[in-house]
């Protein structure tokens, strides 16, 4: 386990930055890549066309949570460098609200995860393959809701268990099904996930009945609380997020899905159809970012974010400038 010093340091960073989320959201600003201004202050384009959207208006959407905020602003930096005017509608609460804002024009583009689309909102059965479960969610919504996907991203940013290393090589813990047989051998074993977790289609009902588990005391935590008390002890087995950054901050381990039943969740920019039709150049704009956000590269970004208060503005324009996206 960690020692309380290292896991009051990393708590630290994870309360400044979510302290300092709070002020990302719904920025009303605007300005072009040349305008001095708002969320474009101090972006030079490099490899990106500045003059892809010159003097278009894009409103530039994502949820609350850390990931979602760096793609945002991952966004803004890039809509800024192609000389679009930009309006930060980033910090949304919750997928449905996110989505909401986009279909009813006020935002423009966001990222969405191709599970969240093909489980919660079109109701249908994951797809186990990623390219599969593309273009599945991509034909069907773009079919029923008018909504056009971009490039997928490569990382999965799926649900997951994890557990402190010692305890791991302690009980011999490597996959989901090895959980399983230590619940159901210690049923006051202690298992913390998020409370919306507890009610989701793919959430913790189902998973328990995929890999049939009986024992385990379930504790509903806020999500950055699951993290530590895990990493702790005060949880022996905690819900997260693959491509979360606290993972490797706190020295997690997390069990393999052997049963493959988490749904993929790559990262897809998407607009309405309207709007690619008017500016095809958004999602253009976006492909050769797209294709480089790993999750190697997403867990050491959202690292900087949740372990290390860095802001997600900041993050985005270090990251875009390293990758030759702006200038340094």
């Amino acid at each position: 386990m960690l020692s309380s010093q290292k896991l009051i340091a990393i708590a630290a960073g994870i309360s400044t930055a979510v302290f300092g989320l709070t002020a990302c959201g719904s920025g009303l600003s605007e300005g072009g890549a040349d305008a001095g201004k708002g969320p474009c202050t101090g972006v030079e384009p490099g490899s990106v066309d500045p003059s892809a959207l010159e003097g278009v208006t894009v409103k530039v959407g994502s949820k609350e949570f850390d990931e979602q905020l760096l793609l945002g602003q991952l966004t803004v930096k890039m809509m800024c460098a192609a000389g679009a005017k930009v309006v930060d509608e980033t910090n949304s609460k919750g997928a449905s609200q996110t989505r909401a804002k986009l279909m009813r024009g006020e935002s423009d583009v966001y990222w969405e995860y191709t599970g969240t689309a093909w489980v919660d909102f079109l109701k249908q059965e994951p797809i186990f393959n990623p390219e599969k479960q593309y273009r599945a969610v991509k034909d069907m919504d773009l079919r029923e809701n008018g909504v056009v996907w971009g490039e997928r991203a490569p990382f999965n940013n799926t649900f997951a268990f994890a557990v402190a290393k010692d305890f791991a090589e302690k009980n011999n813990l490597k996959t989901d099904s090895d959980m399983s047989e230590y619940l159901n051998k210690n049923p006051s074993s202690k298992v913390c996930v998020e409370s919306e977790f507890l009610s989701r289609i793919d959430g913790y009902p189902g998973y328990k009945k995929a890999y049939g588990i009986t024992g385990g005391k379930t504790t509903s935590l806020g999500i950055g609380v699951v993290y530590t008390q895990t990493a702790e002890g005060g949880c022996d087995f905690g819900e997260v997020f693959t491509t979360d950054g606290r993972i490797s901050a706190l020295g997690l381990q997390v069990l393999k899905d052997d049963k493959s039943f988490f749904p993929i969740y790559n990262a897809v920019p998407q607009v309405m159809k309207k709007t690619d039709e008017a500016h095809p150049e958004i999602l253009e704009v976006l492909k050769p970012l797209a294709e480089i956000l790993t999750t190697p590269v997403m867990q050491e970004l959202n690292a900087e974010v949740s372990a290390k208060g860095e802001e997600p503005a900041t993050v985005a324009a270090e990251f875009l400038k390293k990758k030759g996206f702006l200038k340094s």
